[in-house]
C-alpha cells in the first residue's frame, strides 16, 4: 500500500528534480548575456550547453551502476552539491573556460537526480500508479524551467549575471538540505536486498540490462522524443526568438514557459494512456515524433517570418516530447528487475541527451558556416538570421530520423521476446483497430 511517507518522498524528490531542471536550464535565458559577457561565435556559445549535456549523458550509466550499488539518496546528495559548486563557479566566471568548468559541474550533478527519483518512485510505490507518478514528477520538475524563464531571467535583466546564478545556486542549496534531512532510499520492509552488494554484480546487472530489447526500446524512445524540446529550451530557442524573430527578451522567456504548460496538460494524459495500453506505448511515441516533425516542417517552410501563433503551436508540440520521453523509463521498468533499474534507467536517459548535444552542436556549427559564407560573399555578418536558423534547425530531421529507424528495429525485437517468453502476441495497430471495430459492429 502506498503510505503517507511514500507521498512525502515523492514530493521531496520532485522538488529535488525541479531544482536540478532550474540549474540545467538556467543558461537557456542567459544565451544573449553569455555572448555579451564572454564573446565568441555560435559554436563557442553552444559549447557551454553541449559540454553540460555531454557530461550529463556520459555520466548516466556510471550513475545508474552507483544507484544499484549504493542507493539513490547518496547520489542525490553528491549531485546536488556538485550543482551548487557549478553554479557558483559560473556566477563568478571571468572567462569562457571557467564558465565551461562550471557547466561541467552542473552537468555531472544534474546527471544523478532524475534517475535517482525514478528509482525512489519504483521503490516506494507499486501498481499502475507508477507510470503516472513518473509523469507527474517530470511535470513538477519542469516547473524549474519556469523559474529559469521568468524570475531568473528577471534577476539577470535587473541585477546581472552574478546575482542571477547565485540565486540559482541558493535553490540547489535548499534542495541539498531537504535531501539530507528527509529522503530515504526505500521502505524498511524492503531491507537492502534491492541493492547490488558487489561491484561485480552491479556491472553484471548493467550488462544484462543493456542487452534487453526492452531497455533498448526505452533508449530510442527517449532519444526521439526528448531532444527537440531540450535543444529549444536549453540554448537555441531564446536566440532564435530574440534575434531571428525579433521578440523582446521578456516575451521570448515567457514563450519558453509554454513548454512547461504543454507538459503539465499532456503529461497526465500520456501517463494514463501508458498505464492503460502498455502494449501500444511505442505507437504513442511514434505519434509524438510525427507531430513534432510536422510542426517543425511547417515552421521551417513558412514563406515569410512565422507568426507568433505558429511558434506557440510549435512549442506546445515539442513540449509534449518531454513527458513523451518518460515512456522510455516505463519500458525500462517493465523489462528489468527492480535491482537493475538504476542501470536500465541510466541507459535510457543517455538516449535523449545524446541526441540533444549532437543536435545542439550541429546547429551552432551550421549557423557559423552560413555566416562565414555570407561574409565571404560580401554581405554583412548576421549570425542569427532567420534563414540561417531554418537550415540549422532542419538538422533535427536527420538526427531524429536515425533514432526512429533504430526504435522500430528495437520494437520488433521486443515483440519477438514477448511472444517467445510470455506468449503475448502484439498485432500491428491497424490490425488491432480493425478487430475492435468488427467486434463493436457485431455487438451492435
Amino acid at each position: 500500500m502506498n503510505s503517507r511517507r511514500s507521498w512525502l518522498i515523492f514530493s521531496l524528490g520532485s522538488f529535488a528534480y525541479l531544482s536540478a531542471v532550474l540549474q540545467r536550464t538556467s543558461l537557456g535565458v542567459a544565451g544573449v548575456a553569455a555572448t555579451e559577457r564572454f564573446g565568441g561565435s555560435a559554436a563557442v556559445l553552444s559549447s557551454l550547453a553541449v559540454v553540460q549535456l555531454l557530461v550529463y549523458a556520459s555520466a548516466q550509466i556510471p550513475v545508474g551502476i552507483l544507484i544499484d550499488r549504493y542507493g539513490p539518496r547518496i547520489l542525490m546528495l553528491s549531485g546536488t552539491a556538485l550543482m551548487v559548486c557549478g553554479q557558483l563557479t559560473l556566477a563568478f566566471a571571468p572567462t569562457i573556460s571557467v564558465a565551461v568548468l562550471g557547466r561541467i559541474l552542473v552537468g555531472a550533478g544534474d546527471a544523478t537526480i532524475f534517475i535517482s527519483v525514478i528509482r525512489l518512485i519504483s521503490s516506494w510505490f507499486t501498481g499502475r500508479i507508477v507510470p503516472q507518478l513518473s509523469q507527474y514528477m517530470g511535470n513538477i520538475g519542469q516547473l524549474g524551467q519556469v523559474l529559469s524563464a521568468v524570475p531568473l531571467a528577471w534577476v539577470l535583466h535587473v541585477w546581472g549575471w552574478t546575482p542571477a546564478f547565485l540565486s540559482a545556486a541558493s535553490v540547489a542549496l535548499v534542495s541539498l538540505i531537504v535531501i539530507w534531512l528527509a529522503i530515504k532510499d526505500r521502505p524498511d520492509r524492503l531491507g537492502d536486498h534491492a541493492l547490488a552488494h558487489t561491484w561485480g554484480s552491479a556491472l553484471t546487472q548493467l550488462r544484462h540490462s543493456f542487452r534487453r530489447p526492452g531497455t533498448q526500446l526505452g533508449f530510442w524512445s527517449h532519444y526521439v522524443t526528448q531532444s527537440s524540446g531540450t535543444v529549444f529550451s536549453l540554448l537555441w530557442g531564446f536566440p532564435f526568438m530574440v534575434y531571428a524573430l525579433g521578440y523582446e527578451p521578456s516575451f521570448a522567456a515567457g514563450m519558453l514557459t509554454i513548454l512547461v504548460g504543454a507538459g503539465l496538460v499532456f503529461g497526465p494524459i500520456l501517463g494514463l494512456l501508458t498505464a492503460r495500453y502498455p502494449l501500444r506505448r511505442s505507437n504513442i511515441v511514434l505519434g509524438i515524433v510525427a507531430a513534432m516533425g510536422a510542426a517543425w516542417a511547417v515552421v521551417l517552410l513558412w514563406p515569410a517570418q512565422p507568426p507568433v501563433w505558429l511558434i506557440a503551436v510549435l512549442i506546445v508540440v515539442i513540449g509534449i516530447g518531454g513527458p513523451g520521453s518518460l515512456i522510455g523509463f516505463d519500458f525500462a521498468r517493465t523489462f528489468n528487475p527492480q535491482r537493475a533499474l538504476g542501470s536500465a534507467n541510466g541507459v535510457v536517459n543517455v538516449g535523449g541527451f545524446t541526441a540533444s548535444f549532437v543536435t545542439m552542436f550541429l546547429i551552432g556549427v551550421l549557423l557559423d558556416v552560413q555566416d562565414t559564407w555570407r561574409v565571404a560573399g560580401g554581405a554583412e555578418s548576421d549570425l542569427y538570421a532567420l534563414d540561417s536558423f531554418r537550415v540549422a534547425f532542419a538538422v533535427q530531421f536527420i538526427v531524429v530520423g536515425v533514432g526512429v529507424m533504430f526504435l522500430v528495429h528495437a520494437r520488433r525485437r521486443t515483440r519477438r521476446q514477448l511472444s517467445r517468453d510470455e506468449g503475448i502476441e502484439v498485432a500491428p495497430l491497424w490490425v488491432a483497430l480493425s478487430r475492435t471495430w468488427r467486434r463493436r459492429r457485431g455487438r451492435d
